[in-house]
C-alpha cells in the first residue's frame, strides 16, 4: 500500500476548508487541521504546527501540566522534522524548545530543563537563532 493510500482524503479536505473558512478556529481545531495537513504538505504546515500546539497547550491545558508538556513536546518533534526537510529552520526549533523549556520550568523539572537550555544554547551559538520571549 502506498503512502497516499493511507491518507484520509476526507480529513484533508475538511482541514483545508476549516482553515480557509471565514470563522476563527479554536486552538483545538487549528491543531487538528495542521496535524492532518502536515502529513500531505509538510513544508507548508509543519512550521505552523509548533506555534499552534503552544497556543493550544496554553489556552486549554494550563491547569493540566502533563498534557501541556506533551503538546509542547509534539511541537518540538514537528520542528525537528521540519529541520530535516528544509535546512535553515533552526529558529523554529529554538522557539519550540523554548516553549517546551518554559513548561518544564513551571513543572520544576530542573534536570530536563538544563538539557533543553543546553540544546538551545548550542543552536543559538551555531546558527545565530534568537531566543523568543514569552
Amino acid at each position: 500500500m502506498t503512502y497516499m493510500a493511507q491518507i484520509n482524503h476526507d480529513a484533508v479536505l475538511r482541514a483545508r476548508v476549516a482553515l480557509l473558512g471565514s470563522q476563527k478556529l479554536t486552538a483545538r481545531q487549528e491543531v487538528a487541521a495542521y496535524r492532518v495537513l502536515a502529513q500531505v504538505s509538510p513544508l507548508a504546515y509543519l512550521p505552523l504546527l509548533p506555534e499552534a500546539l503552544y497556543e493550544y497547550s496554553k489556552q486549554e491545558f494550563a491547569h493540566r501540566p502533563g498534557i501541556a508538556l506533551a503538546l509542547r513536546a509534539e511541537g518540538v518533534a514537528a520542528a525537528r522534522r521540519m529541520g530535516e526537510l528544509e535546512a535553515g529552520r533552526e529558529q523554529l526549533l529554538v522557539t519550540a524548545l523554548h516553549y517546551y523549556g518554559a513548561q518544564l520550568a513551571l513543572m520544576e523539572r530542573a534536570g530536563e530543563l538544563d538539557a533543553v537550555e543546553k540544546e538551545i544554547g548550542l543552536l543559538v551559538a551555531a546558527t545565530g537563532a534568537v531566543r523568543p520571549r514569552l
